[in-house]
């Protein structure tokens, strides 16, 4: 099986042979290998089967980095750095010659965080390289917020999972590109819209695309369970019209009373989006192990990080 240690000269030394390690951030676990190395960076594409043409994210450890790997940095992305880095923001900036055309999709721009995870920033210091790091998920599953997600689902394929506990934010980085000098949010994540807006004044949202996205987590069918997933607004028809069958719930803050359902994911009883966000992803695991016939989702209230949990959500049920 996948080793899951904190033993970071390890991960070091596995990283340095150009092969792959899972790393805590404060959003996802990640999947990581050195991003000038070719044969790194192709088998985090072959592990999690994902589409050459969905753009990596570059995690660093330090805002002097962007110099290394950028050709223009606009203003306002200099604004949010400061305001959110280390922190769940990823900035999509016009790359240099010498970051590959394999992380970026052959795009001009490339996605760059830095993470706000004492682990992986320890381990981001002692490298010679930064780390592209998408989700450690085979692509469009559920994505991983505990070590023993990852193992479960790479097993002896993968050498190393850093721990660094229960992931903190619980849902993925936001992503936030520029078109001219304003900013465009690609992604809907762990820091809300609202807070972008307090910083940088108001943002455009453009985060479905299908064929060349711009950025991670575009694609309208994402996050998913292996389980069939319906998302609804109201629990009570939804159950009926899944009568006879094996159901799971997964709610924002009250269980409901009805014998035909197996079990009920509650994701927060303090009516908490931010607590709601942490616990999303490993509550949609642990039923999605239930062998249930579907789990019903309720539409979570559609502000500040309501709206990154529905934008989950509505992606988990896309058919």
């Amino acid at each position: 099986m996948t080793m899951i240690s904190g033993n970071i000269q390890k991960a070091i030394a596995i990283l340095n042979q150009n092969d792959l390690i899972a790393i805590p951030t404060e959003t996802v676990y990640g999947l990581a290998g050195n991003i000038y190395s070719e044969a790194a960076i192709s088998k985090i594409f072959a592990m999690k089967n994902r589409p050459l043409f969905n753009p990596l994210i570059v995690h660093i450890h330090h805002i002097s980095q962007l110099e290394q790997l950028t050709r223009y940095i606009p203003d306002k992305a200099l604004v949010l750095a400061k305001a959110f880095w280390p922190g769940a923001m990823t900035l999509v900036l016009k790359k240099n010659s010498q970051v590959p055309d394999l992380i970026t999709a052959g795009k001009d721009s490339v996605a760059i965080r830095m993470p706000n995870h004492p682990v992986a920033l320890a381990l981001l210091e002692q490298l010679r390289f930064p780390l592209a790091a998408p989700s450690a998920n085979p692509f469009g599953c559920i994505s991983p917020t505990k070590a023993i997600h990852v193992e479960e689902y790479f097993g002896d394929t993968l050498r190393m999972v850093l721990d660094g506990g229960d992931c903190e934010s619980g849902v993925e980085s936001t992503i936030v590109g520029f078109e001219g000098d304003e900013p465009i949010l690609y992604r809907l994540g762990a820091i809300s819209v609202e807070d972008i807006a307090a910083v940088v004044g108001s943002v455009n949202i453009k985060n479905k695309e299908e064929t060349t996205p711009d950025a991670p987590g575009m694609l309208l069918k994402h996050y998913a369970p292996l389980t069939t997933t319906h998302l609804t607004t109201d629990l009570n028809e939804s159950i009926k019209s899944f009568a006879h069958q094996k159901i799971g719930l997964l709610l924002f803050s009250k269980k409901i009373d009805d014998p035909q359902i197996v079990h009920q994911e509650i994701l927060s009883e303090n009516n908490d989006l931010k607590e709601a966000a942490t616990y999303l992803y490993a509550a949609m695991h642990r039923l999605d192990k239930l062998n249930l016939d579907v789990i019903i989702a309720e539409r979570v209230p559609d502000i500040g990080l309501g709206k990154t949990i529905n934008d989950r959500l509505e992606r988990a049920t896309k058919k």
